[in-house]
C-alpha cells in the first residue's frame, strides 16, 4: 500500500520552518510521506534542502502581507493568486491527508488550495497572537494548534487546542563539550550566548561588539549575529565564536551555554526554558514588529523564566547592567523553569497532527 502523503508549509523566517524540520522524521516514523510547500527564495528553501533532501521542495509564487503602504500592495495579490493555483496543482498531484501549515507568506494560498480541494488544513501559532498570515489562514483551517492558552482567547476556539511548546528531541542530545570543541574555548569562564534571529539584529550586535572587551573577562562568548553581519575584524578574538547561522551545531553550543541573551520568538525561548537556561530577553520593537515578541516577553517575564529590557531603553551601559542582574538572579530563574510545564516532543506533535488527517 502507498504511503499517505502530509503536505507542509511555511517560511519567511527560521522560525517559521523549525517545527516543520522537527515534524519530518518523526512523520516518517509513522509511515507518512513528507512534501514540503514553500517559497523559491525563502530561508526555507535553504533549511529543508539541507536538512532533508529527501524531502521534495515545491516552490509556489508568494506575495508579502504588509501592514504599512507600499507600492508592492497593489502586486503582490496576483503573486498569492498565482501561489493558489500552483498549490491546487501540488495538491491535486500529491493528494495530501493533510495540509500542515506554521506560517509565514507562504503558507496562505496553500491553506485556501487546501480549503478549496477539502484537505484537512491544520494551522500551529507559536506566538501569544496569530501573525498575519495566520489570521488570513485560519477560516480555511480545520483545526489551530496553539502553544499559549492565551492565544485561545484570539482564535475559534471550537476547532483549537493549547498543546504547549514542542521541543525538537535533537536539541535535547547536544553534547556541551562537542560545544566547547566548536569554539575551541580554553577556558573555564561562563559561556554567554547572544542570539539575534536569522537576519541578525543590528541594535543587539552592537550592544554585544560596544562591550566586547569588558565582556569577554567574565564570559566565553557565543555570537550568532545573523546574515551578513560577521565581523572580519574580529575573527581571531581570543574566547569570542560568532556565526552568522548555525543549524546542526545549535543544541551543542546551547549544551554548554550558561546564559542567552535573545530575541523573543517563541520557539527559541521555549527551547531555553527546556533546557533550563537563564535568559535576558531583548524583543522586537512595536515599531518594527506587530508586537508578538513584547509579549511573549511579557509573559516569560511574569512567569519568572527570564529578564526583559526594551529595544528602546537598550544603550551599551544598560546592556551591562542587565547582564550583572541575570547572573545575579541565575538561581532563582533556574528554580522558576525546573518548575514549568514540560513540553512536548516533535514525535507526540506528529502523533496530534495524525489524527487530523483526512480519513481514507
Amino acid at each position: 500500500m502507498n504511503k499517505r502523503t502530509i503536505l507542509l508549509t511555511g517560511g519567511g523566517t527560521a522560525g517559521h520552518v523549525s517545527l516543520n524540520q522537527a515534524l519530518i522524521p518523526e512523520l516518517k516514523n509513522l509511515d507518512y510521506n513528507v512534501e514540503y510547500i514553500g517559497s523559491k527564495d525563502g530561508i526555507e528553501n535553504e533549511l529543508i534542502a539541507d536538512a532533508f533532501p529527501e524531502v521534495k521542495y515545491h516552490a509556489i509564487s508568494s506575495g508579502k502581507l504588509r501592514r504599512y503602504f507600499s507600492m508592492k500592495n497593489f502586486t503582490d495579490p496576483f503573486r498569492v493568486g498565482a501561489g493558489l493555483m500552483q498549490a491546487l496543482n501540488i495538491i491535486r498531484k500529491t493528494k495530501p491527508a493533510a495540509i500542515f501549515s506554521k506560517g509565514g507568506f507562504v503558507s496562505v494560498p496553500v491553506a485556501m488550495a487546501g480549503k478549496v480541494m477539502s484537505i484537512p488544513v491544520i494551522i500551529h501559532e507559536s506566538d501569544v497572537t496569530p501573525g498575519l498570515a495566520n489570521k488570513i489562514a485560519m477560516p480555511f483551517a480545520d483545526h489551530i494548534f496553539t502553544v499559549f492558552k492565551e492565544t485561545l482567547k484570539y482564535v475559534p476556539v471550537e476547532k483549537s487546542t493549547c498543546t504547549g511548546s514542542v521541543i525538537r528531541s535533537e536539541l535535547m542530545d547536544g553534547s556541551a563539550a562537542k560545544g566547547k570543541e566548536i569554539c575551541s574555548f580554553d577556558n573555564d569562564m561562563p559561556v554567554l550566548m547572544i542570539m539575534g534571529g536569522s537576519q541578525g539584529s543590528a541594535v543587539i550586535n552592537e550592544a554585544i561588539r560596544t562591550n566586547l572587551a569588558e565582556l569577554l573577562t567574565q564570559f566565553n562568548i557565543i555570537h550568532l549575529c545573523g546574515k551578513g553581519n560577521f565581523d572580519e575584524a574580529l575573527r581571531n578574538t581570543p574566547n569570542y565564536c560568532q556565526f552568522e547561522y548555525v543549524t546542526d551545531e545549535l543544541s551543542h553550543l546551547l549544551h554548554m551555554t550558561d546564559f542567552v541573551v535573545s530575541r523573543a520568538g517563541s520557539n527559541s525561548i521555549f527551547e531555553f526554558l527546556a533546557l533550563k537556561k537563564p535568559m535576558l530577553l531583548i524583543p522586537l520593537s512595536k515599531l518594527k514588529s506587530r508586537g508578538d515578541q513584547l509579549l511573549n516577553a511579557e509573559l516569560f517575564h511574569r512567569q519568572g523564566f527570564a529578564h526583559v529590557i526594551e529595544e528602546e531603553d537598550l544603550t551599551p551601559d544598560s546592556f551591562m547592567k542587565a547582564i550583572v542582574q541575570l547572573r545575579a538572579n541565575e538561581e532563582l530563574l533556574v528554580e522558576n523553569m525546573i518548575s514549568a510545564e514540560p513540553p512536548k516532543t516533535a514525535y507526540e506533535m506528529a502523533k496530534l497532527v495524525a489524527t487530523h488527517t483526512k480519513k481514507r
